[in-house]
């Protein structure tokens, strides 16, 4: 888990008060939050599923406009929309992994079509912020096993999709297989979490005796 230092915490805090304040000024604190508020200090390659300070900070002033703007769903929406459309990638990041706010609003539908729009990239950090608790519950059976998918092709951990434990299903598994003989028979490697998906208790697993 990301923890925020002191002065960060600060930070925060005051800009959370002033888009409880003007929820308008989420606008010009939400692009800034990195520079403005805290990061995570620049590495290259970061991981899809790591979370990053600004992360948790974009987070927490979504959650601020959900409080500002809980009594008009409709411009949460909006506003929510907005950061997305016009936000950079670390932006759109970010709104993806603070989908609740607009779930907890009552606007699941809104945040599902950002959910689609992310899956339709290939960045894995957006892919994988897409398919968190809030976002992957948005999806029905058949856009959830293809975003299971996408993930095996772009390179995204299966161990980041939200919930595949319980939603892997048959017809998942079939198509997991097809995917995994086009590789095979392409002379490529089958991604081990998709070979673990397809043989939850492993190749070495001891068989049952009848």
């Amino acid at each position: 888990m990301t923890t925020l230092d002191e002065q960060t915490e600060q930070r925060l805090a005051a800009a959370e008060d002033a888009v409880r304040a003007d929820p308008a000024r989420v606008r010009a604190l939400f692009p800034a939050a990195g520079r403005d508020i805290g990061r995570t200090p620049t590495a290259p390659g970061a991981a899809p599923g790591e979370v990053r300070v600004e992360d948790v900070v974009r987070v927490r002033l979504l959650g601020a406009l959900g409080e500002a703007l809980a009594a008009d769903p409709d411009a949460l929406a909006q506003e929510v929309a907005d950061l997305y459309r016009f936000g950079d990638a670390a932006e759109r990041r970010a709104v993806l992994l603070g989908l609740a706010t607009l779930v907890s609003a009552g606007r699941p539908e809104r945040a599902a079509l950002l959910v689609h729009d992310a899956l339709r990239t290939n960045d894995v950090r957006l892919v994988a912020a897409a398919l968190g608790p809030a976002g992957a519950a948005l999806l029905d059976a058949d856009a959830f096993r293809q975003a299971v998918l996408k993930c095996l092709f772009v390179g995204v951990p299966l161990d980041l999709v939200a919930g595949l434990d319980e939603r892997a299903d048959a017809t998942l598994r079939t198509m997991v297989a097809s995917y995994a003989d086009e590789r095979r028979a392409a002379g490529r490697a089958v991604p081990d979490d998709a070979l673990t998906l397809l043989d939850p208790a492993g190749p070495d697993a001891p068989t049952q005796e009848s």
